[in-house]
């Protein structure tokens, strides 16, 4: 698997926006079947920024109903949070 293909998207939000401005921590959702390191490397190499620590976590998906007959569920998904090397940023512009 390449980068792109590791890391899907950052996500913005509010808990996440404190993260950053705090902790240097951004969070992103990561391919299922990748594992720390291979994210690490994908951080490293798509916004050249040296990252200290990654932490991943399995998220279930919630039970969703379509109509008043069909139930669903969202799909699985995993969660990464980045902490970067003090002095570093991501660009979310």
């Amino acid at each position: 698997m390449n980068a792109f293909d590791i890391v899907k998207t950052i996500r913005i939000t509010e808990k996440g926006t404190l993260q950053s401005e705090k902790f240097n921590q951004y969070t992103v959702v990561a391919d299922r079947r990748s594992n720390a390191p291979a994210i690490k490397r994908a951080i490293e190499e798509l916004f050249r920024v040296k990252v200290l620590r990654v932490n991943t976590m399995n998220v279930r998906g919630k039970a969703r109903r379509q109509s008043t007959k069909a139930a669903g569920r969202t799909s699985d998904w995993k969660k990464a949070i980045i902490t970067l090397k003090p002095g570093e940023k991501i660009d979310l512009q």
